[in-house]
């Protein structure tokens, strides 16, 4: 038996069946390398300025740093989803998270609201005001209880000039953060929403880091999901209670244990 394409040539049907396989091959192989790269690169922020091992890469620790600075810095508590700065703020200061998160989101002129990123511990944000940036274009607002660290936008400068080496890891986090959302921006282009809340949900829960215990995310709604992927709550509903038929998430009292499987449903055609 042979195959006749539409240019008329003419080969056998066995190495048409096996071309078709190496495409596939080749097509999974290239998703999946994309979707570890864009998991890495995102997740290099936090490898870079976050938690304990910050210290053991370099010996320098954003809260050290940052308690050289003696003026225009404070220090603020902030209760849950208590609003840190609103759009439309003067654009006059950079942030850091000592401890919880931060929900960044946008309004639009309709008043359509838009979450552009949950932001872990030992993130910075509002760093729009090292460009030039006179308005904050967000909202951005604790997520749970959360301590955070403001500093003004001279302060941050004289400490970026006189830090060399501090310097190098905050560009590194900022670069990283735009890989992120990049990586989100594709995801949404592409992806269905079951593979994008996989994947948000493996980004934030760590996943990649081999130094991490398991993967372990604290209660966030449905709806603050669904607005991150850009999908109903419905829709978040039914494939969160796939992922836990599936065993690929599970429930209990501190949170929501997110397993490495889960990566699978990102992988699948």
């Amino acid at each position: 038996m042979v195959v006749v394409n539409k240019s008329n040539s003419v080969y056998p049907a066995k190495e048409n069946d096996t071309l078709s396989r190496n495409r596939k091959t080749k097509k999974l192989s290239d998703k999946a390398s994309d979707v570890l790269h864009a998991i890495e690169s995102a997740q290099t922020a936090q490898v870079i300025m976050a938690g304990t091992s910050n210290e053991d890469i370099d010996g320098i620790h954003p809260r050290i740093v940052l308690s050289k600075i003696s003026r225009g810095k404070t220090c603020r508590e902030c209760e849950d989803d208590e609003t840190v700065y609103s759009q439309g703020d003067p654009a006059d200061a950079v942030f850091y998270i000592e401890q919880g998160r931060v929900r960044l989101a946008v309004v639009s002129s309709s008043a359509k609201e838009a979450i552009v990123a949950i932001l872990p511990e030992g993130s910075f944000f509002g760093e729009g005001s090292l460009a030039g940036q006179p308005l904050r274009v967000g909202t951005a607002s604790a997520v749970e209880r959360s301590k955070i660290i403001r500093v003004s936008k001279r302060s941050m400068v004289q400490l970026l000039h006189e830090e060399p080496e501090f310097t190098g890891r905050f560009l590194a986090h900022m670069l990283a953060r735009n890989i992120r959302m990049e990586a989100d921006l594709v995801d949404h282009l592409f992806n269905s929403s079951e593979k994008r809340l996989a994947r948000l949900l493996l980004l934030m829960a760590n996943f990649g880091q081999e130094s991490k215990p398991i993967p372990l995310i604290t209660n966030m709604s449905q709806e603050n999901l669904a607005e991150m992927i850009g999908t109903t709550c419905s829709r978040v509903s039914f494939f969160m209670n796939r992922f836990r038929k599936l065993g690929f998430i599970e429930y209990n009292d501190g949170g929501m244990n997110v397993h490495s499987s889960l990566v699978s449903v990102v992988l699948h055609e």
